[in-house]
């Protein structure tokens, strides 16, 4: 089996596409020794190496659009969302357990926005370590973290190569969630019966949030689009500078940062992605 550094990039709902990828590694005689994860990447990361992201995989493939957005408590102070809610679910899945008792190693990566630097996150509370890794600007609040107020990882660092650097593995492999657009995905409808626009029109008009909220342009979505792009540029520079063994580049377009509604054609996506690289000798 060839034993691999698996580092595992931020960008929302895409990061289902992780699933995809580490079951097909699974499949392929690949195992899995090591996990860097920023955002999205470090809750996939921190569910596998517990063991239990097939609990996670189960939920995310129930999930629709309503199930989402009862998930996002608006009650934050310094972001739209405070976070309980969701991680209060995510420890009904996975439980709490201490990262140095994982039997796979695993380091979050978040940002300290203050010191402008990157913190690994890699003992201590799981929980705490994800929740600091998917801070979203904007989005949720951030999260304190031993005296500090940390953001998403993916501020700094979105693709977290250099926590790999010394493991004693055969291949660094990255799933990077920023790469070039790509104007061809048709990614299949969903399976579940979910209008996205429609719902989340119909929520937000009950909840009465400004328009700047939530409408298609407003102030929300350019930061998410802007987010997006800068993580972008930033994975670019990182990559080039400290390239792993093999990246697995997923187009920044294969959906919106909060389609979770579309869990299966998602992960579906990540597999097919290695099934190709594999037929090209990439894997």
């Amino acid at each position: 089996m060839k034993r691999i550094s698996l580092i595992l990039g931020s960008g929302g709902a895409r990061g289902m596409a992780h699933i995809g990828v580490i079951k097909w590694l699974e499949e392929h005689d690949y195992k899995i020794e090591s996990i860097s994860g920023c955002s999205m990447g470090a809750l996939i990361g921190g569910f596998y190496a517990t063991g239990k992201l097939d609990n996670y995989t189960a939920f995310l493939q129930e999930l629709d659009t309503i199930g989402i957005l009862k998930l996002l408590d608006f009650k934050g102070t310094g972001g739209l969302v405070s976070g309980k809610v969701l991680m209060e679910k995510l420890e009904t899945l996975v439980g709490n357990p201490n990262i140095e008792d994982l039997p796979i190693k695993f380091t979050a990566v978040a940002s300290d926005i203050d010191e402008e630097k990157e913190i690994w996150i890699n003992e201590g509370s799981l929980l705490s370590a994800i929740r600091a890794s998917i801070s979203l600007p904007l989005f949720f609040t951030p999260h304190p973290f031993k005296g500090k107020l940390l953001v998403d990882g993916g501020v700094l660092n979105p693709v977290p190569i250099a926590p790999t650097f010394h493991d004693d593995t055969d291949l660094s492999i990255a799933v990077n969630l920023g790469g070039a657009v790509d104007l061809d995905i048709v990614l299949p409808l969903p399976q579940k019966n979910d209008s996205m626009t429609s719902k989340i029109t119909e929520y937000f008009s009950k909840v009465a949030l400004p328009d700047s909220l939530s409408l298609k342009n407003g102030v929300y979505q350019v930061a998410d689009n802007s987010f997006d792009s800068m993580q972008g540029t930033i994975a670019r520079m990182k990559l080039a500078t400290y390239p792993p063994d093999i990246e697995i580049k997923v187009p920044r377009n294969l959906c919106g940062t909060l389609e979770f509604n579309r869990a299966d054609e998602i992960i579906d996506y990540g597999y097919n992605l290695c099934v190709n690289l594999h037929k090209d000798g990439v894997l």
